[in-house]
């Protein structure tokens, strides 16, 4: 398969930046063997009509996605370790060029060791029906991250939580630079076969308000303007659910902000 020479000073230090990403993933836990997948738009970075050519190979998709006609996307690699990602973001990674119809891509590596037969994430249709929405939404956010966060998934696994006004209630209120930082919270999805339609569809309506998805028992799909923006946003949520487990876990429920403390962050927010 034809490689792709990475030249373009903006494209590399989006590619550096999924590298640290995923470096930060994995030091975390939150990347156990496969888990975890990443794509950013860099059209515009590039020449894009001659970025790929009739040699590279063209694969055709199941769905079509018009609002991403032409647009050119680094995405992870099918069973890519986010540890490998971090050391050689080029052997895991690929370019992507969607067609006009946007019904079909070309592909093309990114660097000349990827393993034999690579192709892009196994969530390739959730990543592309968010970067759809987007476009259809004239939002500014390139990058979309997906990833297993153990204290998240955790929540998800008390009845209680599988609530979207409870658990936005429960990360707001732990600590405040969440209600700052995430102030729509996170978007709930109840539990759907991962790679499934069903579960890019219910992404989908959970990003439409909101920065983040929740899926229950699984893990986060977090969209922002670059990688490194999309792991704040996770991170931010990890500390307010780690902070509930550990005094809960010392045996104390949570006192939790107030009401009123929670209105002046909220207001506040419009500041950051």
């Amino acid at each position: 398969m034809k490689v792709i020479k990475i030249q373009n000073r903006a494209v590399r230090k989006l590619l550096k930046e999924m590298a640290e990403v995923a470096g930060f993933l994995w030091q975390r836990g939150w990347a156990e063997r496969n888990a975890g997948n990443i794509s950013v738009n860099i059209t515009g970075l590039a020449d894009e009509k001659n970025l790929f050519t009739e040699d590279h190979p063209f694969f055709k998709l199941e769905t079509e996605y018009p609002d991403l006609s032409g647009k050119v996307f680094l995405i992870s690699i099918t069973g890519s370790h986010m540890r490998d990602l971090a050391r050689k973001p080029k052997r895991n990674v690929l370019l992507i060029r969607l067609n006009e119809k946007g019904n079909g891509y070309w592909m093309a590596l990114a660097g000349k060791d990827n393993p034999t037969g690579t192709s892009p994430t196994s969530e390739l249709p959730t990543h592309l029906g968010i970067h759809q929405m987007i476009a259809q939404n004239g939002g500014n956010e390139k990058t979309v991250l997906h990833t297993h966060v153990t204290e998240l998934i955790a929540l998800t696994q008390i009845k209680e939580y599988c609530n979207e006004k409870k658990l936005n209630r429960l990360f707001w209120t732990m600590h405040p630079e969440t209600a700052i930082f995430v102030p729509d919270g996170v978007g709930f999805v109840p539990y759907s076969t991962p790679g499934s339609q069903d579960i890019a569809d219910e992404t989908l309506k959970a990003l439409e308000n909101h920065k983040v998805a929740l899926w229950e028992k699984h893990g986060v799909f977090a969209i922002a303007p670059g990688p490194l923006e999309a792991f704040d946003l996770i991170d931010i949520l990890a500390k307010s659910a780690k902070i509930f487990f550990l005094v809960r876990s010392a045996g104390y429920d949570p006192q939790g902000l107030t009401d009123e403390q929670l209105k002046i962050l909220k207001a506040l927010a419009d500041k950051f």
